[in-house]
């Protein structure tokens, strides 16, 4: 349940969620330019709830892009075709007639593997199906801060190895696809490389301590073995996934949702086959996760 924000001077409204994680923005367009004082208000609820929706947002693709690149400069987005003309917009486009699984149907943070992933994603919804398609998301500070202090001692100095190469690489998921799909994946043996962060990160706004890893991009932890790191990362997975962090989306058309990929992981369910989905989504760049 959403709780009304306090009354301000401002136009701006954030509805937070009870818990905390995820919010509701109100009273802003975002198709237009955003004065100085609205932009840091985003910015500042974006950084209290990691999650924000903001509903009516009838943008053109121009103006998501605007949008974008008031939040910073955009990221790069490998392995999927953009839009033509467009590099820094995704269509997330899933057809009424097709089989194959839903993309983003794996709980992730974007784009992990990345030097320096994105800090932020942004997708807005074109058309959204009259059933399924939530996006859930779970709250890795939260998470990390629930842990026992014996166990943030032991994680402290561990650096998790994070690959695209599951679903992305030469012989990863998408490669073995055999059902026809709208968006165009690129598979490539560059998917495999590795690149290796903290498994708790440090927020570079915040301050917050989160847990940095996901079933989807996570291969390994430097320094275990494998038999030690499936053991860590298998609780650290069980931890995370608890009801009592996560958060469900649902969509309706003209929505926009951004999150923090530095404090966070999603997935994105399925459940409208017959049904046309479309989605536009860009990244804003990240730093290197410390």
């Amino acid at each position: 349940m959403l709780k009304e924000a306090p009354a301000s001077d401002r136009a701006i409204r954030v509805h937070p969620r009870e818990s905390g994680f995820g919010a509701e923005v109100t009273g802003v367009d975002l198709s237009r330019p955003l004065p100085p004082a609205a932009l840091a208000a985003i910015r500042d609820a974006w950084a209290k709830h990691a999650v924000l929706s903001f509903p009516d947002q009838p943008l053109t693709l121009d103006e998501l892009e605007a949008f974008t690149l008031q939040m910073g400069p955009f990221g790069d987005d490998p392995f999927i075709a953009p839009m033509p003309g467009r590099p820094n917009v995704l269509e997330l486009r899933r057809e009424p007639d097709e089989k194959a699984p839903n993309f983003g149907g794996g709980w992730h943070s974007d784009w992990s593997f990345q030097p320096a992933p994105p800090s932020a994603t942004i997708l807005r919804s074109e058309v959204t199906p009259p059933v399924g398609g939530d996006t859930l998301f779970v709250d890795a500070a939260r998470a990390y801060e629930d842990l026992s202090d014996t166990m943030k001692a032991m994680l402290a100095p561990l650096r998790a190895i994070h690959s695209a190469g599951r679903p992305y690489g030469a012989s990863g998921l998408f490669a073995r696809e055999t059902e026809k799909r709208t968006m165009q994946i690129i598979s490539s043996a560059e998917a495999d490389k590795t690149h290796p962060h903290p498994l708790v990160r440090t927020h570079p706004v915040t301050g917050r301590k989160a847990l940095f890893v996901s079933p989807t991009y996570t291969v390994g932890v430097e320094g275990l073995t494998d038999m030690e790191a499936d053991a860590v990362l298998g609780f650290l997975y069980k931890h995370l996934l608890q009801d009592r962090y996560r958060l469900r989306h649902t969509w309706k058309p003209g929505m926009l949702l951004m999150w923090d990929n530095r404090c966070t992981m999603h997935f994105a369910e399925g459940g409208y086959d017959g049904h046309l989905r479309v989605m536009h989504r860009t990244t804003v760049a990240g730093d290197v996760p410390v």
